[in-house]
């Protein structure tokens, strides 16, 4: 799996627009322009990033003039893990060669530390769901609600 600054801006997107799918939590379709327009993503390149998610079982579409994308599953069964891994893959591109190679002190055990970063980004991000993270989002802007009492 991969951090936080080598996730492309397609999988930032494809994330962002599951969580506004969640975060509405409605069984009726989201049109493409109001995901688009609340997650600031570019309606073209969020119709391509749809598509996918579509074909990997994350998003079903409706045609028609009620059309939209809604989940084809619960919040609280997809994983942040889940979209990374399908639009990103699961990029194991961690220098292991270093651990063989030897070139330099050391390699072996940063060799050792990158492999346990990275799989302690990746259970993050497995043990993350979109249910969850909604939970959070509501909390959060609850707890910074305006209060104009007088």
């Amino acid at each position: 799996m991969v951090g936080p600054s080598k996730i492309s801006r397609k999988c930032r997107y494809g994330l962002r627009a599951i969580f506004e799918l969640a975060l509405r939590g409605t069984s009726e379709p989201v049109k493409i322009q109001d995901i688009a327009s609340s997650q600031a993503i570019p309606q073209r390149f969020l119709e391509i990033i749809l598509s996918e998610l579509k074909h990997g079982g994350f998003v079903e579409s409706r045609r028609g003039s009620n059309g939209g994308y809604l989940l084809a599953r619960s919040a609280d069964d997809l994983t942040v893990g889940d979209i990374i891994r399908f639009l990103q893959g699961s990029n194991k591109k961690i220098d292991r060669t270093a651990y063989h190679s030897r070139k330099y002190r050391g390699d072996y055990v940063f060799s050792r530390l990158w492999n346990e970063v990275s799989q302690a980004i990746s259970s993050v991000y497995d043990s993350t769901t979109f249910a969850e993270m909604i939970c959070e989002e509501l909390e959060h802007s609850q707890a910074y609600a305006a209060n104009y009492a007088i």
